[in-house]
């Protein structure tokens, strides 16, 4: 087991978004799950999330989501694929709640080795 590097901790542990599976999962369990580890690696350095009429940077949201930890939505989730290359995904994500649904149009994007989140759409009914 080799040992850490200086200043590295459980909460910016690398999380695995080699593929654009793998990345789309771990969307799903950080907004979902409260899933908190590798929130900065999932994300875009120029991430936007766009909800109505409000925008959000990438770092409100990831600050957002790590006060999220362990918080998990009593929701049902369903991940389509609408469309896939070898450097781009684009699914749809929705949760269904009890009185509501929330659709998510997430776009992830290979940023060399790894995936990453790139752009966010929510619109609710």
């Amino acid at each position: 087991m080799a040992a850490e590097g200086p200043g590295s901790k459980a909460a910016k542990a690398n999380v695995n978004l080699s593929t654009a599976d793998f990345a789309l999962d771990h969307y799903v369990a950080v907004t979902t799950a409260g899933e908190s580890a590798g929130v900065e690696q999932l994300f875009a350095e120029d991430f936007s999330q766009k909800a109505n009429e409000a925008a959000n940077g990438r770092s409100a949201v990831v600050k957002f989501f790590k006060k999220q930890k362990g918080e998990k939505l009593d929701c049902k989730v369903a991940t389509d694929i609408i469309e896939e290359s070898a450097d781009y995904m684009v699914a749809k994500v929705t949760l269904k709640f009890e009185n509501f649904t929330k659709t998510d149009l997430v776009t992830l994007e290979r940023v060399g080795n790894d995936w990453k989140v790139s752009k966010s759409i929510n619109s609710y009914k």
